[in-house]
C-alpha cells in the first residue's frame, strides 16, 4: 500500500511540474516514447492490430501499471531495509530522466518532473515506512491508523496535484490560433461528387470520412501543439534556393482541392485504418520547383515538429498525381490530431511514406545519404498503396441476417490506379460481379454492393477487387508490415 501510494505521489508531482512547460513531459509520456521509438517491429503490429487507434491509450495505460508494480514491490522491499527507498526511487528518476533527454530538444528541464517525482517517492515510502517510533525501535504493529490516515493523505494529495497539473497544462500550452484561420476559397475545386455515390445501404462506409472519425496512426504520444502564426515550412537539402514559408504564404497562394483516400500501411485485411476526404493545399511541385531540387536528388524527406520522420520518392512528386502540402481538411483548417497547421500528402502512397503530420521540414535528398524514421525499422522505402477490399455489411464473426435479399456491401480502394471490378464468392458458387458506385477520381476508393438472395443456413462470403491496371488483388495472406497487407476478406453469416 505504501508503495502504490509513493508511485502515485511521484506521478502526481510530476505532472504538475511538468504543467506549465510546453516542451516538458511526464515521465510516463517520456518513457512512452521511448518504448514506440525501440520496441520490435512485431510489437507495434501487435498493439495496433489488438488496439487499433487507441494504441497510445494503450501504451500509457500499460506505462503506468508498470510504475505502480514498480512501486508495490519497491514498498514491500523498503519494509525490510530503509535504504530500497532511495535506491528505487533514484532508478524511477533515472530512468525518467534519461528516456526525456532523450528526445530531440529536450533542455535540462526536461528532468524536473522525473527528479522530482523520484523524490517524492522516496519521502513518501520513508515516512509511511519508517516513522519516528520504528526507528526508535517501537513496535509499530497497531498504529494502522496512523498508516492508514497518513497514506490516504497522500493519494488524496497525489490525485490533487495531478488533476492541477492537468489543469494548469491547459493554461500553459501553446495557444495553436486554429480558430483565426479562415481557409480561402481554392483556385481549382474538387470535382463534385457524382450522383450515386453514397447508396442508401445500412451499415455502408460514407463515402467522405468525417474528420472526427478519420484514422489516426502516428508515433506521438502528446499531440503536437503549434502556433500558426509562429509556423514555417522549410525546404533545404540538395536545392538550388533554400525556401521557408509561412501559414500565411500558403495560404495567399493558389489553392487546389482534391478527394484523395488515404491508408495506414499498418491496416489489416477487413480492416479499417483508411478514409477519404477533401483536402486542401498547395501543390508540392510548385514548392519544391521554387528551390530547385538538384541533380541526384530521389528523396524527400518530410519531418514534422516532433522529429518524425517519412521519405517520399521524388519520382512520385513529378509524375502527375496530386502531392500536396495540405491546410484544410473537409473545408475546415486541419485538427491538431490531423496535423495543425499543415500535413504532407502524396496520393497512392501509404501515410508513412507520404502524410507526415505537424510539417515542418522537406530535406531534399538521396535515400542513400538519409533514412526516415521507419526506414531505419526496416520498412520500406517505396510504398504504393495495394489493391484491397473489404466487407461493411454483413458484419461477419457470425453475423445473423433473415432469409431474402440482402445487400452485401463494402469499399475497395487502390489509390491513384482505381478499382476496375469488385466480385463475390459466396459459398462454393462462381464469383458474381458487385456494383460499383460512381467516383470522382481514380485517387478515391469505390463503395460496392450486391443484392444477396440469402437462405436458411451458415455461408461464407470472399470479396476481392481487380484494379484498373487489370491486377486482382492477390489470394495469399500477407501480414502489414513492411509495405502493406495483401489477401482476400472472408466473413461467415448465419442466415435464419
Amino acid at each position: 500500500m505504501a508503495g502504490l501510494a509513493a508511485a502515485g505521489a511521484a506521478l502526481g508531482v510530476a505532472e504538475l511540474v511538468a504543467a506549465p512547460f510546453s516542451s516538458v513531459s511526464s515521465p510516463v509520456v517520456a518513457v512512452g516514447n521511448v518504448v514506440v521509438d525501440n520496441v520490435p517491429n512485431a510489437v507495434k503490429e501487435f498493439a495496433i492490430a489488438t488496439f487499433g487507434q487507441n494504441d497510445k491509450i494503450a501504451l500509457i495505460f500499460g506505462t503506468t501499471i508498470f510504475l505502480f508494480i514498480f512501486g508495490a514491490v519497491l514498498g514491500m522491499l523498503t519494509t525490510k531495509r530503509r535504504i530500497a527507498a532511495p535506491v528505487g526511487a533514484g532508478v524511477f528518476a533515472l530512468v525518467g530522466a534519461v528516456s526525456a533527454l532523450s528526445r530531440t530538444g529536450a533542455g535540462p528541464l526536461a528532468v524536473l518532473p522525473s527528479i522530482l517525482g523520484g523524490l517524492t517517492a522516496a519521502a513518501v515510502l520513508d515516512l509511511l515506512l519508517w516513522p519516528p517510533q520504528r526507528q526508535a525501535g517501537v513496535s509499530d504493529s497497531a498504529d494502522r491508523r496512523r498508516f492508514l490516515v497518513g497514506s490516504s493523505l497522500v493519494v488524496a494529495g497525489a490525485a490533487a496535484a495531478g488533476g492541477l497539473g492537468k489543469a494548469v497544462s491547459g493554461l500553459f500550452k501553446v495557444s495553436t490560433n486554429r480558430g483565426e484561420i479562415v481557409l480561402p476559397k481554392p483556385a481549382e475545386a474538387a470535382k463534385a461528387l457524382p450522383s450515386g455515390i453514397d447508396p442508401d445501404i445500412a451499415g455502408l462506409t460514407p463515402f467522405i470520412t468525417p474528420a472526427k472519425d478519420f484514422y489516426r496512426v502516428d508515433t506521438a504520444l502528446e499531440i503536437p501543439r503549434v502556433n500558426g502564426k509562429d509556423w514555417k515550412l522549410d525546404i533545404l537539402g540538395m536545392v538550388d534556393n533554400e525556401r521557408s514559408y509561412s501559414l500565411a504564404d500558403l495560404l495567399d497562394r493558389p489553392l487546389i482541392e482534391r478527394t484523395i483516400t488515404l491508408v495506414c500501411v499498418s491496416n489489416q485485411v477487413g480492416g479499417r485504418l483508411a478514409g477519404t476526404a477533401k483536402w486542401l493545399g498547395v501543390p508540392l511541385a510548385e514548392l519544391l520547383d521554387e528551390a530547385g531540387p538538384q541533380d541526384g536528388a530521389d528523396q524527400v524527406l518530410s519531418r514534422s515538429v516532433d522529429d518524425f520522420t517519412a521519405s517520399t520518392p521524388l519520382k512520385t512528386i513529378y509524375d502527375g498525381r496530386d502531392a500536396m502540402v495540405v491546410v484544410g481538411m473537409n473545408g475546415e483548417p486541419l485538427s491538431l490530431e490531423r496535423g495543425f497547421p499543415a500535413r504532407l500528402l502524396v496520393p497512392g502512397l501509404y501515410g508513412f511514406v507520404s502524410a507526415t503530420k505537424w510539417l515542418s521540414e522537406l530535406n531534399v535528398t538521396t535515400f542513400e545519404a538519409e533514412q526516415a524514421y521507419w526506414t531505419k525499422r526496416d520498412w520500406a522505402t517505396d510504398a504504393p498503396i495495394k489493391t484491397l477490399s473489404r466487407i461493411d455489411r454483413p458484419g461477419g464473426l457470425g453475423d445473423t441476417v433473415d432469409p431474402g435479399t440482402v445487400p452485401v456491401a463494402g469499399v475497395a480502394w487502390d489509390p491513384h490506379v482505381g478499382i476496375d471490378k469488385v466480385e463475390l464468392k459466396i459459398d462454393d458458387a462462381a464469383w458474381v460481379e458487385a456494383d460499383l458506385a460512381p467516383v470522382p477520381s481514380a485517387d478515391t476508393w469505390v463503395q460496392w454492393s450486391y443484392p444477396w438472395k440469402a437462405t436458411s443456413g451458415s455461408h461464407t462470403i470472399v470479396v476481392r477487387a481487380t484494379n484498373a491496371d487489370g491486377e486482382t488483388q492477390p489470394f495469399d495472406r500477407v501480414k502489414p508490415i513492411p509495405d502493406g497487407a495483401t489477401g482476400w476478406q472472408k466473413i461467415v453469416v448465419n442466415v435464419t
